[in-house]
Formats: C-alpha cells, structure tokens, sequence
C-alpha cells in the first residue's frame, strides 16, 4: 500500500523548516553558553583581585611581596589563565592579553598608563623589593615602592575573552576585555 502523496510533501516541508530554524537555535543555544563563560570569567577575577587585594595589604613580620599576591590572585582565580608580565605597571589598553588569558597589575589608584620615572612618591607596590624593575629587568614596566603609612593599592586584572560561537566572535573583533579591580589600604 502506497503512503499518500501529501504525508511526502508534509515531511519534506518539515525538513525544511528545520533547516531554516536550526541556526538560530544552534546560535541561541551557543550565545547562552557564551554569556554564561562572561559572567562566570568575571565573577571569577572580581572574586580574585579581592583576594589578591587582602593579600597585598596584610600587616604581617614578613610583609606580602608581588609573588604572595599574585600567587594569591592565581589560587583564587579557578579555570582562569592569568599571568603577571609587568606587575607594577603601566596598565596599558594598548594592547591585549593572549586569547583567554589575563594579566595581573598591582598599582597605584588610578595608575597612569605610561611608564612612570623613580620618585618617592610611588607607593604602588606591596611592602615587597624597593626601587625594583619587574624580576626580567624590563625597563618598560614602572619602578616601584612598598606602600607604607597605609598607602591605598589597587589589584588589576584585564582578561581577554574570546567566545565560542563564530558569529560572537566576528562581532566581537574575536575578544572581550574583561576587567576588575579592588583598591585597599595598607595596614602597615
């Protein structure tokens, strides 16, 4: 017995309505996805420049260096790629992390975005090595000094997000800039 004519045109229709909805739902689907990775990434660093924050400014025998902190803000910072090329500054938004990483600064308030020259009057750092350069010497990164009389510092972190979904991606110039920080008072 032969199907009826229709029941074939009804089944083809079919497919191809499924055809035309199916990217917007693979696009929904994925976009959800993607905004969720957003907040949870923000969620994230927002949690660990705290951390790294109550790190920096802990009166202690031996006060927090740059490495405490950032190990701090690493710990914190779950399923997160972070890392720390220029610690003291300058922040710049010149340029970008890598894809899905970000970059930890420990500064001064309202840190300027250019390379500062030695003065005492720089109290951006914790109460770690005076008058340092970053451990590679790079004269790039700002000169610093342990904050003292309750200096307020700032934890920084400028993360890159890429997400998934190709048409996001496009849309986004393929990243996100993410940021967050925290500004403490030193107890010491």
């Amino acid at each position: 017995m032969r199907r009826p004519f229709f029941a074939d045109a009804q089944s083809s229709q079919t497919i191809v309505e499924f055809a035309i909805i199916a990217p917007v739902l693979l696009f929904l689907i994925f976009g959800v996805v993607d905004f969720g990775r957003v907040i949870y990434t923000y969620a994230t660093i927002n949690q660990a420049v705290n951390e790294g924050a109550r790190t920096a400014i802990k009166a202690s025998p031996q006060l927090p260096t740059d490495n405490d902190v950032e190990n701090a803000v690493k710990r914190h910072a779950v399923d997160v790629s972070l890392a720390n090329p220029c610690p003291n500054g300058p922040i710049l938004t010149s340029s970008t992390p890598p894809a899905n990483q970000g970059w930890i600064y420990i500064t001064e308030p309202d840190a300027p975005s250019s390379i500062e020259t030695l003065s005492p009057s720089l109290e951006n750092a914790p109460g770690g090595t005076p008058w340092a350069y970053h451990a590679n010497n790079d004269q790039n990164c700002s000169a610093t000094n342990p904050a003292h009389d309750h200096a307020p510092l700032q934890i920084t972190i400028r993360y890159n997000f890429v997400p998934f979904t190709p048409l996001i991606q496009q849309a986004t110039a393929n990243h996100i800039i993410i940021s967050a920080s925290a500004t403490y008072k030193t107890e010491y």
